[in-house]
């Protein structure tokens, strides 16, 4: 075995040309992994959205944009949320049992499955196949519903219904309620959907 010293020079230089190396992966390495998280506009699909509500009439609703999806906001009439608990045995699901962490939050596991009884925040996509039902909030007989219809919603790509609190009527294809989103009042009127901190 030789023991032949390595020249210093060349020591130099190769430490140098890895020193140049690991820094130029590093450069290279930075983009590449960052390109791995959400860009700005991922980002802002899924942010928390706010609705002013201010201007909502009793016994109308407005449609806000979540994360791609319609979020309806319905203010609801005395005599509609009146009417809710009467529907009880009509319903699949009036408590909001099924599911209850995936589509009701805490909070909205009550009979108006709101925080404000008046104010109904759902998402508008039915449960069954995710069509977007339609709002059908005249009472009495019409097309496709009973005659004893108390208003509410109707998907017309396979006839499921639901009452104004979101919940599905009995032997119905939609398996479950229409989903209540996060959400929390930031004052009477702005509601924050997406978000439910404070809730």
């Amino acid at each position: 075995m030789s023991d032949t010293p390595v020249d210093s020079s060349k020591r130099t230089w190769l430490i140098a040309s890895g020193c140049v190396g690991a820094v130029g992966g590093a450069f290279t390495a930075v983009p590449f992994i960052s390109s791995f998280q959400p860009s700005e506009r991922a980002k802002a699909a899924g942010a928390a959205v706010e609705a002013d509500v201010s201007a909502l009439k009793p016994g109308a609703m407005m449609t806000v944009e979540w994360r791609g999806k319609p979020v309806w906001i319905v203010r609801r009439t005395p005599e509609q949320v009146a009417g809710l608990k009467s529907l009880d045995g009509q319903l699949a699901d009036p408590k909001s049992a099924r599911k209850p962490d995936e589509l009701t939050p805490t909070y909205a596991r009550n009979e108006a499955r709101s925080i404000k009884p008046e104010l109904l925040v759902v998402v508008g996509i039915c449960t069954h196949l995710g069509c977007s039902p339609s709002e059908k909030f005249q009472t009495g007989p019409q097309p496709s519903l009973p005659d004893d219809w108390k208003g509410g919603f109707f998907c017309p790509c396979h006839g499921s219904t639901f009452d104004l609190a979101g919940r599905v009527f009995k032997n119905k294809p939609a398996p479950d309620n229409l989903e209540v989103p996060p959400h929390m009042y930031l004052s009477d009127n702005r509601v924050l959907i997406g978000e439910d901190k404070k809730a």
